[in-house]
């Protein structure tokens, strides 16, 4: 019997027009964006079909457009994939992939991942940083890279661990800096600074933690349906308690995806459903366990080839 795992696109992936088609086409598409719309009070809907992109974009816009997105496409599906053995969600997607599992209801992730939002990009605001991605070296050379620049400049730290020789670093303007030239130095293909509000995943991350640990305190955590690989641990998660305490803790560590992957590989899994916007993560998934099938399921014109 093949094992399937789901995986859950992070911030980055959205674009405008994401699930317009798929809300005209499915009802149960339709409906999810119109809750979200209700919950957040204003129309996420409306922003993720028409723009404008710059605001889109925008971290606390992009974090609830994604998630939306996800649980519409989810939603369609759910009743036609079967049995599902794993799910892992990058970042944001982490939210989305406990959506999918049950343990957590879709209007308080809606709320939580605006508030998330909102959150990182205060502390972008009051703390500049700054993100790159880092392709052509291995782990280890990009974890010497960032302790070097934090020696002789500012913070920098490995904020994804993405795929065989693709790293993104994370941490102040200068401590970046510093990293991306010591990386070329090194031997890099590619050193490419990112579009970003803040240096996520890093410690200027930490006043985040402090003020959203409490906000999901009070939110009602449920057992998972079925196990969710953690960023943090690239372990499965199987309970509501646990989950909640990984979820703070992944805004100051690594996303630790490659190895993510490569767990649930390990553990069986024989195909993967990529469920939102974009091929981000099936485009990993060819570096990582390139033998494993993996399908990105986000419009109607991807459901219509999909086979279950």
């Amino acid at each position: 019997m093949m094992s399937l795992a789901l995986l859950f696109p992070g911030q980055g992936s959205q674009y405008v027009g994401m699930g317009r088609s798929l809300a005209c086409d499915y009802p149960e598409a339709a409906r999810v964006f119109e809750e979200a719309d209700d919950v957040l009070g204003f129309s996420i809907s409306k922003l993720a079909w028409e723009g404008p992109e710059e605001d889109l974009v925008r971290t606390k816009n992009a974090q609830p457009a994604m998630l939306v997105h996800s649980t519409a496409v989810y939603r369609v599906i759910q009743d036609r994939i079967g049995e599902i053995g794993l799910a892992a969600g990058h970042s944001l997607g982490e939210f989305s992939a406990h959506v999918a599992a049950g343990t957590l209801d879709f209007a308080v992730a809606v709320i939580t991942v605006r508030l998330r939002g909102e959150l990182m990009y205060d502390a972008g605001v009051e703390r500049p940083g700054s993100m790159a991605a880092v392709i052509g070296l291995d782990d280890e050379a990009v974890v010497s890279v960032c302790e070097q620049a934090e020696e002789e400049a500012g913070v920098c730290v490995p904020a994804n661990f993405n795929a065989p020789g693709q790293v993104v670093i994370s941490g102040d303007l200068v401590g970046v800096g510093r990293a991306m030239e010591l990386a070329a130095e090194l031997g890099a293909k590619r050193v490419v600074r990112l579009s970003v509000s803040g240096a996520f995943h890093s410690p200027l991350m930490e006043p985040v933690a402090v003020e959203f640990e409490p906000w999901l305190e009070q939110q009602s955590f449920h057992d998972p349906g079925f196990p969710i690989i953690a960023n943090v641990t690239a372990e499965p998660v199987s309970t509501g308690d646990a989950a909640r305490a990984l979820l703070v803790q992944q805004l100051t560590t690594p996303v630790q995806w490659a190895a993510s992957v490569l767990h649930m590989a390990e553990s069986g899994v024989d195909r993967f459903l990529e469920i939102g916007p974009g091929s981000v993560l099936r485009g990993l998934n060819r570096r990582i366990v390139k033998p494993v099938p993996c399908a990105s399921l986000g419009e109607p014109d991807d459901l219509e080839v999909w086979e279950p």
